[in-house]
């Protein structure tokens, strides 16, 4: 059935019947909002260690960090390892979330600005949030298992077999050095690139298999609430775990039994001697257009000041019993994700050893890797394989469905409908919450790329990011200033990129903005590896099938030897500088801009400042810090322009926020009334007494912790740097 034997469709069942299970027995105790929504927030080290790893790990991040590693070298790991040293940072952040003693994080904007309309603005973001990054595990999921079910040849169509022949020709141009190709071949090369042929295809329909999958996660999500959603964390999060090495030993096996050799260390040695040293350069490798240190840089900044105002964030820290659990649950299994992070990268560097020749796109890498390496031995090791990327998806989809559905009914549905019952709203809860994952179902549809996909969600929070941080940390932030931030960049930077391509279809077709980079030429000197060599040995026989005119323009490729110096240039294509989605032919052949338009590049543009000589990165390091930094010099210029909020709630919120949480909640509550009547008394907590900004002084637990977090965000950069070393 779909390909696989009947052991993997056993083992996929299985595992679907007992997470159904969970969700079943969950629903049994859910008796209000916060049941349902934060479990009642009963939860201690354990469950918040794997809620935090399993709401933070989907399938995309194995897939995706292993794509962009095949193609990029171990430099895509950051695809993933962006959020490394935001990681720290949460040792002291994440207790915020469960000091404001809240259902959502929608809730911190009515009670720290005073306005029910901004926590629906922020429910309505957040929730489209949610809806995305559904939407990614749901793409990296189904392009692996639609690897793992692949058509021969004989049964393509004939559209498929022309296209499958296009993709073939696409690798052999890639593969080239591209000083060595003809003008004419340069031509083939853009045009088959911005086509971007499939060379594999399947039995399996893909927008299928997202809905098959999305009804399994709403049965029992939907049905238990957060409870199930973690309890299901902790099973899958040793799911996870298991995905992340089990392909390690049968790759190695392989090199070995094709390469010579025995045993890891061998394996190891052959991925070093096969690879060019590109492939391990961690910052900066000239094939990794989309990962320089800048861009890494930029994107860095960006996701440490977004994670925080993510709503899941909230939810995985407010169901903790207290401060202590949240912090280091939540710590501790985002490290858990840096760890497995650089496994799935390194597995990457071997199945590029394995595979560069015979996979084109690198979507499905870990699909094909799968099929080769577990298939034959008919143990049920694919079925097992499609059951972890499943958790890794259900694991994440889970709470973030919760996280939307919170979002919408409490923030939204039950301000307009305030006289329902508990069990009603946890009934509007349910609903809503199947509408977000269907949400994140059709979103997966409307993408390319994973890449796509990630960008628009680590450049979402942009628009709620400055209220937050300073209406955490500064008095004179107000809700004048916060509006008036929250609406110029989400017109700015989300609607008007959507709805002028709509109103004025032209924007696409107009000549000035079609405007791409220039093509970069990078050359850099290596010593040669064996696929070096081998490339070389190809660039040589295509250099004698040329003419003899054409022999006249291009040198002879010299041969290489192994560990020989020599240089390679690299040629990264020209890029569309104002479309999202770049540049495409339509039926006629005619280009026009696919995806959104960055306006703010376009203004940079019209002012003068120039862009197309800058690389892709560049342009992309630009657009982000503009995103990322103009919404806080809107909120601080309108804030210090007009009048501060009223007095008695900003001394009730940060008299809150100075309040330890305590385990018991009745204990927990006279503390906090004591601390709301008496505000005064809390003023020696703050680092800058008597100031508006509202810092306040570390505890021991505070220090230690962070400087712990701290060494184990560089000792993930070691292993990193250790594993590329090994073998070398």
């Amino acid at each position: 059935m779909f390909g696989l034997p009947a052991i993997d469709i056993f083992i996929i069942a299985l595992y679907f019947s007992v997470v159904i299970g969970i969700g079943i027995w969950a629903s049994r105790r859910v008796r209000n909002e916060e049941d349902y929504f934060l479990a009642g927030r009963r939860f201690g080290k354990f469950i918040q260690t794997f809620a935090a790893f399993g709401q933070g790990t989907s399938a995309d991040n194995a897939v995706g960090v292993t794509t962009t590693t095949f193609s990029n070298g171990i430099a895509g790991v950051w695809s993933s390892l962006l959020y490394l040293v935001a990681t720290p940072m949460y040792w002291l952040v994440m207790p915020w979330m469960r000091r404001l003693r809240v259902l959502t994080l929608g809730d911190f904007f009515e009670e720290r600005y005073g306005s029910k309309a901004m926590a629906g603005v922020y429910a309505v973001i957040g929730s489209i949030g949610m809806m995305t990054i559904i939407s990614v595990g749901f793409a990296a999921m189904t392009k692996t298992i639609v690897a793992l079910t692949p058509k021969p040849l004989e049964a393509l169509t004939a559209d498929e077999r022309l296209e499958y022949d296009q993709a073939q020709r696409l690798e052999q141009l890639q593969a080239q050095d591209y000083e060595s190709l003809t003008p004419t071949q340069k031509t083939e090369l853009n045009e088959l690139t911005q086509l971007k042929p499939r060379k594999l295809f399947t039995y399996i329909n893909a927008n299928v298999l997202i809905w098959v999958v999305c009804g399994v996660v709403l049965v029992y999500a939907v049905a238990g609430g957060l409870e199930a959603a973690f309890l299901t964390d902790a099973l899958q999060g040793i799911f996870i775990i298991i995905l992340s090495v089990l392909l390690f030993p049968f790759a190695w096996a392989k090199i070995n039994a094709i390469h010579g050799g025995k045993g890891p260390l061998d394996a190891l040695a052959t991925v070093h001697n096969q690879l060019p040293e590109s492939f391990f350069e961690i910052f900066g490798s000239p094939a990794a257009m989309d990962f320089t240190w800048y861009y890494i840089a930029a994107l860095t900044l960006m996701v440490t000041i977004n994670v925080v105002i993510q709503p899941n964030s909230l939810v995985a820290n407010a169901s903790a019993k207290g401060e202590y659990e949240c912090r280091f649950g939540f710590v501790a299994g985002s490290y858990m994700k840096r760890f497995c992070t650089v496994l799935w990268g390194f597995f990457a560097l071997s199945a590029v050893v394995l595979y560069h020749d015979k996979v084109h796109n690198p979507d499905l890498v870990w699909g094909y890797a799968t099929l080769d390496l577990l298939g034959s031995l008919n143990l049920g090791l694919v079925g097992l394989m499609i059951a972890c990327l499943m958790a890794a998806l259900m694991s994440t989809a889970d709470c973030l469905m919760i996280t939307g559905s919170s979002l919408l009914t409490h923030n939204i549905y039950r301000p307009l409908l305030s006289h329902y019952s508990e069990r009603h709203y946890v009934m509007i809860g349910r609903l809503l919450g199947a509408l977000v994952v269907i949400g994140g179902a059709l979103i997966a549809t409307q993408f390319d790329t994973i890449l796509q996909q990630l960008k628009l969600w680590w450049e979402l929070n942009v628009m709620v990011a400055a209220s937050f941080w300073l209406g955490m940390k500064w008095r004179r932030a107000n809700k004048t200033g916060a509006w008036s931030s929250i609406i110029t960049t989400a017109v700015l930077f989300f609607a008007l990129p959507i709805m002028l391509p709509i109103l004025w279809p032209g924007l696409r077709t107009k000549t000035s903005l079609l405007k791409t980079t220039e093509p970069q030429t990078i050359m850099r000197t290596y010593h040669a590896r064996e696929m070096d060599v081998t490339q070389r040995q190809q660039d040589i026989k295509q250099w004698q099938t040329l003419s003899n005119l054409e022999k006249k323009s291009i040198p002879q490729p010299a041969p290489l030897e192994p560990g020989q110096s020599f240089t390679k240039t690299f040629q990264h294509p020209s890029s569309s500088i104002f479309w999202t989605k770049g540049i495409k032919k339509d039926s006629q052949g005619r280009d026009y801009g696919s995806g959104m338009l960055s306006l703010e590049l376009v203004l940079m543009d019209r002012f003068g400042i120039t862009l197309y000589d800058n690389c892709y990165a560049m342009n992309e390091t630009l657009r982000i810090l503009i995103r990322t930094l103009v919404p806080f010099v809107i909120l601080i210029g309108v804030s210090l322009l007009t009048s501060p909020d009223a007095t008695d709630r900003l001394d009730r919120f940060y008299a809150k926020m100075k309040t330890s949480v305590l385990h018991d909640p009745v204990a927990d509550a006279q503390a906090l009334a004591s601390s709301i009547q008496y505000p005064g008394n809390l003023e020696g907590k703050k680092l800058f007494p008597n100031s508006s900004w509202e810092f306040h002084k570390w505890t021991r637990t505070d220090f230690w912790g962070f400087l712990i977090s701290c060494i184990v965000a560089v000792a993930v950069v070691g292993l990193l740097i250790l594993l590329t070393q090994i073998g070398a």
